[in-house]
């Protein structure tokens, strides 16, 4: 297997609590809290240890936050490094509301990073780096980071001679496309953002992403769809795997999941329509789990007979 690396620029621990019903100016009893280890970058890499690899995440930390995120990490038996800054990590919070079924999440910014925090986060990826391994950056950047922060990134990649996931959306995205990025993993919207294009039916997904494919030199457009599945694209193929029929009980972390199974099972050089069909098993079973769970392993087992995969 090929080797996994992640980096979270944003991360987060994550609470999940439940209420009966939310109500302005009230003090709200809330149920039993849940806490998880979040942000884009170390929930890839959460799943990857599900299914038995052992990625290295890296993130930035700081301050009672961050001291327990790199607990709730390890937790996991996940191995980390966490870079030490000044700010304090953030905490994002999800309220699931008992009476009407809805899910509220609310996030914060994150603490400002300065530009050697930024650095010896840099130095950290680039010492971790080998040839042929998979580098995953995932979630957004942190209040005052450059939007050409992705792109510096696949250009170190590209120097290490390793394969460059991004997934991230606005101007980052866009700024790091065409610089030697290996695969992007954007939802539907984040996809016509980035093209400046509607995008109404799957051929005309299929088109605009191996328009992509050609022009900026992406290896692969991994397109997740909601309840229609996904597409995966290359400049030789285009595959749509459908989505089973479920019932939400979360919508975090369902991206992660995905892309967590998707790389993994890329890293094993399975084959593309494997890959694919376990992606969307791992994405649609994070949707089982409480707040950011992020997928298990029965749950995907379970779901990936019944997921096909066709090409378009």
């Amino acid at each position: 297997m090929e080797p996994i690396v992640t980096l979270t620029m944003n991360p987060a621990v994550d609470l999940c609590t439940g209420i009966d019903r939310l109500v302005p100016a009230h003090k709200l009893r809330c149920g039993p809290a849940r806490h998880d280890a979040g942000g884009g970058g170390i929930n890839v890499a959460r799943v990857v240890r599900r299914f038995g690899g052992d990625p290295l995440a890296i993130f930035p930390a700081g301050g009672p936050m961050g001291q327990l995120l790199e607990q709730l990490v390890q937790n996991e038996d996940v191995r980390c490094q966490s870079i030490p800054i000044a700010g304090d990590t953030r905490e994002d919070i999800t309220i699931d509301e008992a009476s009407t079924g809805l899910q509220y999440r609310f996030v914060l910014p994150g603490p400002a990073l300065s530009n050697i925090e930024i650095e010896k986060c840099l130095a950290a990826i680039s010492a971790a780096l080998t040839r042929s391994c998979y580098l995953v950056a995932s979630g957004s950047l942190p209040p005052g980071a450059a939007a050409g922060f992705y792109g510096d990134l696949a250009a170190l990649a590209v120097k290490h001679g390793a394969k460059f996931v991004l997934d991230s959306s606005g101007p980052g995205l866009g700024a790091a496309i065409g610089k030697g990025v290996h695969l992007i993993k954007p939802s539907l919207r984040e996809f016509e953002d980035l093209t400046g294009k509607t995008l109404p039916s799957t051929s005309a997904c299929v088109a605009e992403a191996k328009r992509l494919i050609a022009k900026t030199g992406v290896n692969f457009v991994a397109l997740t769809l909601g309840e229609k599945g996904a597409l995966l694209v290359s400049a030789d193929f285009a595959f749509l795997a459908s989505a089973p029929n479920i019932k939400p009980v979360s919508t975090v972390g369902a991206g992660d999941s995905f892309l967590g199974a998707l790389v993994w099972s890329l890293a094993e050089d399975n084959d593309i329509r494997l890959a694919l069909r376990l992606a969307v098993a791992a994405g649609t079973a994070a949707l089982l789990g409480r707040g950011t769970e992020l997928c298990r392993s029965q749950d995907v087992d379970q779901l990936l007979d019944d997921i096909e995969v066709d090409e378009v």
